[in-house]
């Protein structure tokens, strides 16, 4: 998620005006082609379209915002086309409904198996406004089962353990990490000693099984004039740093102005979700923040772009490197041998990707059968 808490127009100093936002949108191509199924944007050719599936580990602040909730209905619909392997889910929002919401919706889109890590004495320690759903119960049964393997929420295991693990089972450069929330998890891991799992210390066990980091983080145009520090850079800045600094593997990140720019249509969550009664999904966003509210799609850019990189839905800057400063400012310098690039967008790549988004989050699951796992 890109921040939580205020409103889009509190975190915008104000900002609701639709020709700003339209302006942003333009901003945020960086002026360049109109979305062509080859454009790149100022970065050179466009990127190859990855071997399928794409094996796929997604570390979320699920909790904080509808954002991330989105992002996983959408895996989960290209688990079904076979595009992305979901590998596992490591949560980096401290709070012991987390992993039962996220394993609510692993069990609804028929993958109760799926590991779950979540964070010790992490961040953001509220409920916040719709894990408590997975609580809910109709004639004294959960509305949202959970996988009857979850356990507890101190049973759940540490999420540095379940990275550690997925990737030691993964093929040589073959992951693609997607970070969506803060980096407590990954710059962990980054810090994690070679162990039972693997004799590999953590940055080696990285480059060793890691093919990129999709991220969304930072900044990297002025929003409304103004420098912007994202949130999910500050609610953990030595983490992010860690990361920015350490990472051994391609990052692409998708700043806040990109999914600032590529909004949730309100349409889709008041109709395209009807095929079941009280979706968890169309539930979440409801409670979040009510439509027709269209909410920015901050988390699912990062997430689609490794599924998908050469279908054109953003552009690709010239490689370069990022740096976090200690006020959580997030900053991009060209180098031709850099390890990062961040990701653009222009008004018609914006359009295309919203209908997207929207075909991909709203999908059923693969089956209309009964609901693996039970209630607990």
């Amino acid at each position: 998620m890109a921040r939580e808490g205020k409103s889009l127009g509190d975190q915008m100093g104000g900002w609701k005006s639709s020709l700003v936002f339209a302006g942003l949108v333009a901003a945020a191509s960086f002026g360049y082609g109109q979305g062509a199924a080859k454009e790149s944007g100022p970065g050179g050719p466009a990127p190859m379209a990855p071997a399928r599936p794409v094996p796929v580990i997604f570390d979320t602040d699920i909790g904080n915002d509808c954002d991330d909730v989105l992002a996983m209905a959408m895996l989960h619909s290209l688990a079904t086309r076979k595009e992305v392997e979901l590998l596992a889910v490591t949560i980096t929002k401290d709070h012991p409904l987390a992993p039962r919401y996220v394993s609510a919706l692993n069990t609804y889109y028929r993958r109760p198996g799926i590991p779950i890590g979540a964070v010790r004495d992490g961040k953001t320690r509220e409920a916040g406004k719709f894990l408590p759903l997975v609580e809910r119960k109709e004639n004294g049964r959960h509305l949202y089962p959970v996988a009857p393997t979850l356990g507890d929420a101190g049973q759940v295991p540490d999420a540095v353990t379940v990275l550690r693990q997925t990737l030691a089972k993964a093929g040589d450069r073959s992951v693609s990490v997607v970070q969506v929330g803060f980096s407590t998890n990954l710059a962990r891991l980054l810090d994690s000693p070679a162990d039972a799992i693997s004799s590999l210390g953590g940055v080696d066990l990285v480059k060793a099984k890691v093919k990129e980091l999709s991220i969304m983080a930072g900044a990297f145009q002025k929003i409304d004039g103004k420098i912007h520090r994202e949130y999910n850079v500050v609610e953990d800045i030595p983490s992010c740093r860690k990361l920015a600094e350490k990472w051994p593997t391609p990052i692409y990140w998708s700043g806040f102005e990109v999914g600032l720019a590529v909004t949730y249509p309100a349409e889709s969550i008041l109709r395209d979700f009807a095929y079941t009664p009280k979706h968890l999904v169309a539930e979440s966003y409801i409670v979040y923040e009510p439509p027709p509210h269209n909410r920015p799609c901050w988390d699912l850019t990062s997430a689609l772009f490794v599924a998908r990189p050469e279908r054109g839905y953003f552009g690709v800057s010239k490689p370069g490197r990022v740096t976090v400063k200690e006020d959580g400012e997030t900053v991009f310098t060209e180098d031709p041998n850099g390890r990062d690039r961040y990701l653009t967008v222009s008004r018609e790549q914006a359009a295309r990707t919203r209908e997207a988004f929207s075909h991909l989050c709203s999908e059923p699951p693969v089956s209309t059968g009964p609901r693996e796992g039970e209630a607990k």
